[in-house]
């Protein structure tokens, strides 16, 4: 088994090379992942080989939460809720991360690198989180949602028209870990 180092992109690094097979999120990488960072909007970690330069994956996370605005209705937000959550503690916004983007490169994928980057962002977010954090989120595009769905993502709505994201979430507390 390979020995990856994960890092926080620097500000100012510029990440020349990569590909995922996904021109858009090949994009963001290499144009657009410091800017996000700069902002404040998001904080983008990349994977390398122990020893080596080539970036082989990259995640990107912003904080963001779990309402009842995520839901077809007000209904069906009661139902996700009621199952988790004490009558005291059941209010209309509930902490998460969001993985805004996250991608293997062709190179290694089929290598479960992807799930264990999931696992990562589990182990950051209950135990190392600096503030609440219940829920993992994800704006999954249609050929993506399987593998999501594979670790314990729950779809809170999937959308109708072809090509659009859906929104699953991952509930932290069934960490395997916790």
């Amino acid at each position: 088994m390979k020995e990856f180092t994960i890092r926080e992109l620097e500000p100012d690094e510029v990440i020349k090379e990569f590909d995922c097979g996904d021109p858009a999120l090949n994009h963001f990488i290499m144009n657009e992942a410091s800017l996000y960072r700069k902002a404040l909007l998001a904080v983008t970690y990349v994977v390398q080989i122990a020893g080596m330069d080539e970036i082989v994956a990259y995640f990107s996370m912003a904080y963001n939460s779990v309402s009842f605005h995520h839901f077809k209705s007000l209904t069906d937000f009661n139902r996700f809720r009621r199952k988790r959550f004490p009558n005291e503690k059941r209010i209309m916004n509930y902490p998460a991360v969001k993985i805004c983007r996250l991608a293997v490169s062709t190179a290694m994928q089929g290598q479960s690198l992807g799930m264990m980057l999931l696992d990562l962002i589990g182990v950051l977010f209950t135990r190392e989180s600096k503030a609440g954090c219940r829920f993992v989120t994800v704006d999954a595009y249609p050929e993506a949602i399987p593998f999501y769905v594979k670790y314990g993502f729950l779809p809170l709505k999937l959308e109708e028209e072809k090509g659009h994201t859906s929104l699953l979430a991952f509930d932290l507390m069934g960490y395997k870990d916790l």
